[in-house]
């Protein structure tokens, strides 16, 4: 069972045109009930975790002065996910709705677990994006960066669930509104300088690869995190990749590093470091080292239910995982994500102090765990009172 987002297995993808009947309106979306699975485990040292409250402010987003923001980049789409596992798109009888989008499940995951954070990106100016825009408000993320397009439709991904919780995805993009994004509809007072009305100092800028794939996004992408370095903000990279997406594997490869060393941060999986090496051994210190550039201050390798490594110029190691039975792996990468930004925002000194960035990495792997145990990605994301309860409830 892979907990973390990884290579996938994709068969009979189709990309088409997704047409809503025109006259959109708004729609007051309720948030799906979030059922968070325990589990027990113990550790023989005390957790340093850092975890702050915050208030929320009346017209959904999140006010505090303790939690720095974190600015998350990308596309937010509707999955749709078979209510029964282990079959084919075409042999599903039934499809859950889950709200998704790598970028958007951070934005909310870092929410959920009482840190504060902003989208920004693009969606269709129809049901699924004002449901979107919806749901970010009642998870008290940030939403002033999001844009509406007339012309184009949200982005919707059908993902097929094997039997072991793995993914098979098939995309609707053609092109979507998430691409569509450009330069001059940017909210860089997000990003670069403090918010006057709530107090929010940008502290990480958080993105994937996938806004790097076509124009307008492209460019919006660079002049974001350009305007996010400018300012002395924190890069944080997770390539995520999506090969269907991509034109072809190479320009897939080249894209995904084209950016790679303007990033602070980088979140990677085992099968990435394959593709983006073109085939080397993974679990190989040696290979991995290869990636980590000069200025890189954290690279993270994710390696599902066995957990994660952790490499800076210091330092590297291992923060064992978390065994859970698998539901559906959607989102469960993007909650690991969510779980270690919480925590560097609370804290950057935590990427000097091995052992405190170790306590850390074990809130983010059972970040993940919780999420796969349910299925969707938005909806499965834990709170904060379900992660630590599951951390710290001794074995009975």
């Amino acid at each position: 069972m892979a907990l973390h987002c990884g290579a996938l297995c994709f068969k009979g993808m189709v990309v088409a045109s997704y047409q809503l009947p025109s006259g959109s309106v708004k729609l007051s979306q309720t948030q799906p009930t979030i059922k968070a699975s325990s589990f027990f485990c113990s550790f023989p040292q005390p957790l340093r975790l850092n975890v702050r409250g915050k208030a929320v402010a009346g017209d959904g987003t999140s006010e505090t002065k303790e939690s720095p923001l974190v600015v998350c980049f990308g596309e937010m789409l509707i999955d749709f996910v078979p209510t029964t596992s282990g079959l084919s798109l075409a042999d599903a009888s039934a499809f859950k709705k889950a709200p998704g989008g790598a970028p958007a499940n951070v934005a909310v995951g870092i929410s959920r677990l009482g840190g504060s954070s902003a989208f920004i990106g693009k969606v269709g100016e129809d049901e699924f994006g004002y449901m979107l825009a919806d749901i970010l408000k009642q998870n008290n993320v940030n939403n002033e960066g999001m844009r509406f397009d007339p012309g184009a439709r949200t982005a919707l991904a059908f993902v097929t669930l094997r039997s072991d919780g793995e993914r098979e995805f098939m995309f609707y993009r053609n092109p979507s509104a998430d691409m569509l994004l450009q330069v001059d509809e940017l909210d860089l007072d997000l990003i670069r300088k403090v918010k006057p009305k709530f107090s929010f100092v940008a502290k990480i800028f958080h993105y994937g690869s996938i806004s790097l794939i076509t124009e307008p996004c492209k460019s919006a992408h660079i002049a974001a995190a350009k305007a996010a370095k400018d300012a002395g903000v924190v890069l944080s990279y997770d390539p995520n990749l999506r090969l269907p997406l991509w034109p072809s594997a190479e320009n897939a490869r080249e894209g995904i590093l084209s950016i790679w060393e303007t990033a602070d941060i980088i979140k990677i999986s085992e099968e990435e470091i394959s593709f983006l090496t073109k085939g080397e051994d993974p679990y190989d210190d040696a290979v991995v080292r290869k990636l980590f550039h000069p200025d890189l201050k954290l690279l993270l390798v994710t390696e599902g239910a066995d957990g994660c490594r952790y490499y800076t110029k210091e330092f590297s190691g291992r923060v064992q995982g978390f065994k859970v039975d698998a539901v559906d792996t959607t989102g469960a990468g993007d909650a690991f994500v969510a779980g270690i930004l919480s925590q560097l925002a609370a804290d950057l000194s935590l990427l000097q102090k091995e052992e405190q960035l170790r306590d850390a990495l074990k809130f983010a792997n059972a970040c993940g765990a919780l999420t796969v145990t349910e299925r969707g990605a938005i909806p499965a994301l834990p709170t904060k009172e379900a992660v630590l309860e599951a951390m710290l409830k001794p074995v009975s």
